[in-house]
């Protein structure tokens, strides 16, 4: 087997490895406030999840076009480069995930592959507007959670004064089994589209392809891993955001979820990708702060904060650093 096509298969097996773990790092994004709302069994939640997140996977590839063309130049990439950006995203996921830590998989691997493509052919490689778009959807997206999910909130809250709270505590308590369906849909069709695009960007190299097309093949193996993933769960993240950060309500749930993914659909659609993980914490605490402020515990939510600005440069050094070292041991 010529060694080329060896590290291409490499790829695709990392690939998928980083889809897997995503979706069980990422499961908590779409169960978490209906786990602790008791909106839904735990069982429940993560067998949903598992069937709409393979759904969403399968809606479109506008995400996956813009990470394999819009960062980096793909002539100048090479399998290894590939391979360094998955290996660094990966181990970063893995140790987030033991120290129950809800950071962006989305972050992790996209730092990963500006810092294999630098290692690789400098900074020139960079694509300047595609990065810059990107972070400002990364950075913009929690913040725009945040006050939209307080005032939906407030609107909420006004419109059901009169309301009983038992009525209020049934009638959302089967909104949000529908509001967690749409965020697990989400969540497949913005996270599963970035492994599609990397996997792409390596056919593409590979074979020296005109043009960036998703096969669908690419597609299903992508969606089928994020599924199976996601049917392992996120037990750990999911106590942090659904527990930890706000006390929550069924209606509060909703509000969060509805939020969250209504911005991560718009985005999915458009081609930007989003941390889900960013903008559904922002949403809980959006939330929360609309009760009082007092009512967030910004202490946990000042160490998810924290974990996230590490990300983006912890991601990229390592990334580069692993090129580095494959090129050196690959030659």
């Amino acid at each position: 087997m010529p060694e080329s096509y060896f590290l291409l298969l490499c790829v695709i097996i990392l690939a998928l490895v980083f889809d897997f773990i995503n979706g069980f790092h990422d499961t908590a994004t779409a169960i978490a406030t209906s786990v602790s709302t008791r909106a839904l069994t735990p069982k429940a939640a993560v067998a949903m999840a598992t069937i709409l997140n393979l759904v969403g996977a399968l809606s479109g590839t506008a995400v996956a076009k813009t990470v394999g063309t819009g960062l980096v130049e793909t002539s100048s990439i090479t399998q290894v480069t590939v391979i360094s950006a998955l290996i660094a995203a990966i181990a970063w996921d893995l140790i987030t995930w033991y120290l129950g830590l809800p950071t962006s998989s989305s972050h992790a691997l996209l730092a990963s592959v500006v810092g294999a493509a630098v290692a690789t052919a400098g900074f020139n490689i960079i694509i300047q507007r595609g990065v810059l778009k990107v972070l400002a959807a990364l950075v913009l997206s929690p913040l725009i959670g945040f006050v939209l999910s307080y005032f939906f909130m407030v609107a909420l809250n006004w419109g059901f004064k009169k309301s009983t709270p038992a009525l209020v505590n049934n009638l959302f308590g089967r909104l949000q089994i529908l509001s967690a369906a749409y965020m697990a849909f989400s969540h497949g069709s913005n996270d599963a589209q970035k492994t599609m695009g990397i996997i792409t960007m390596a056919l593409v190299s590979y074979y020296q392809l005109p043009q960036f097309i998703v096969p669908l093949w690419v597609m299903i193996l992508c969606a089928s891993a994020m599924a199976f993933g996601t049917a392992f769960g996120g037990w750990k993240i999911m106590k942090t955001l659904g527990m930890r950060l706000v006390q929550l309500r069924h209606i509060h749930g909703f509000a969060a979820q509805t939020s969250a993914a209504t911005i991560i659909e718009i985005a999915s659609r458009i081609g930007l990708p989003l941390s889900t993980t960013h903008v559904i914490s922002s949403t809980i605490m959006g939330v929360g702060a609309s009760k009082r402020f007092s009512a967030v515990r910004w202490g946990v939510g000042g160490n998810i904060v924290l974990a996230w600005v590490l990300t983006l440069p912890a991601c990229l050094i390592l990334a580069w650093i692993i090129c580095k070292i494959l090129h050196l041991i690959l030659g």
